[in-house]
């Protein structure tokens, strides 16, 4: 089943490398959004802007086409770093390449998630999902599917408002990861873990955040 999970991978805890794996026989998976005028951001953040720079023949007769693009760093799919709440920590650029490839583990909560839109993964949903396929393994990449990825069309359903500006963080409604959720995979020792939403954090604190962000 091909899922298109909006990213945002946040390294937890001390870099592990993932146990050596054949891919020879696999198969790659996009699981990346398009970025265009129509990706999900932030209400507080700038939107994907495109401009063109030259599209068409040369005065020589050559094709050429260039173009230029303005965005925030936070939306469509992409990573956060740990130095998106945490001081001193890896910025994208030094998160180790080697951190964010391993065995890939999905777990599915979309069905609580859809009875709930402010659903917050638990550690019991994760325990439940070691319970059935075995323990997820350190240096681990895992996927949290709420189901929420098919909604992303639908800016007002993906994210619970589909109005812009500080006052409208307020009333964002997502699924999200738990405390006890993300301590229990930060002693697994993941690589990084990924959800499809627009955020990974619990909303009351991601709020405060922003509204410091913005004040």
């Amino acid at each position: 089943m091909l899922y298109r999970i909006m990213l945002a991978v946040t390294a937890m805890g001390m870099a592990v490398s993932a146990s050596a794996q054949d891919l020879s026989a696999g198969r790659w998976i996009d699981l990346t959004h398009a970025f265009n005028e129509q990706s999900v951001y932030w209400p507080t953040a700038e939107t994907f802007k495109k401009t063109e720079v030259f599209h068409g023949h040369t005065e020589s007769g050559w094709f050429y086409a260039a173009y230029n693009f303005l965005a925030a760093e936070h939306g469509g799919t992409h990573m956060n770093s740990p130095i998106h709440f945490a001081e001193g920590a890896n910025t994208t650029d030094q998160v180790p390449v080697g951190q964010m490839i391993g065995p890939g583990m999905v777990i599915d909560v979309s069905a609580l998630a859809a009875a709930n839109a402010d659903y917050l993964v638990s550690a019991a949903d994760i325990l439940a999902f070691e319970a059935k396929h075995g323990a997820i393994p350190a240096g681990a990449i895992v996927l949290l599917n709420t189901g929420r990825a098919a909604l992303y069309s639908d800016r007002k359903a993906y994210m619970g408002t589909d109005e812009r500006g500080p006052d409208a963080v307020a009333k964002l409604h997502f699924p999200g990861l738990s405390g006890e959720g993300a301590a229990l995979l930060v002693a697994r020792k993941i690589g990084a873990v990924g959800i499809d939403t627009p955020s990974i954090d619990l909303q009351e604190a991601s709020d405060k955040r922003q509204r410091s962000k913005a004040s």
